[in-house]
């Protein structure tokens, strides 16, 4: 958690300053986030900042369809939300500040980029947050 501080301090910061137009906070330890809720600002779902989530819904358990789901390559089931931020939150606490330069290079918010996927295929199974094949 100490190696992403950088990035948990932005979320940290961006949740507090939304108190005051409506967010909630709240913790969820089962994914080692700080989570502010009804966050007023964005084009509408969630965020990951470090162990930070800024979601702009009232919560993180609903379902939502995966990226690939919503770009017409495959059908597949609804995954609730937490679990797909939970992914990120993990991905981020192995590359801390280097999630963030990292993640636009593989495509920003994209079905293309590959830590979107890991984060639906996580949300999915359970298994699978990491971006890459491990070696074996």
């Amino acid at each position: 958690m100490a190696w992403t501080l950088p990035n948990t301090l932005v979320g940290l910061l961006s949740g507090l300053a939304a108190l005051p137009f409506g967010a909630r906070m709240g913790v969820r330890a089962e994914c080692l986030a700080i989570v502010f809720q009804r966050y007023p600002w964005g084009p509408g779902g969630a965020l990951t900042l470090g162990n930070v989530v800024l979601h702009t819904g009232n919560s993180l358990d609903v379902r939502c369809l995966t990226y690939a789901h919503r770009a017409g390559l495959c059908e597949a089931p609804p995954v609730r939300i937490l679990d797909h931020e939970h992914a990120h939150v993990l991905q981020y606490m192995v590359l801390g500040p280097l999630f963030l330069p990292v993640y636009m290079l593989c495509g920003g918010v994209s079905v293309r980029n590959r830590f979107e996927r890991a984060a639906d295929r996580y949300a999915a199974t359970g298994s699978g947050w990491w971006p890459w094949p491990c070696p074996a």
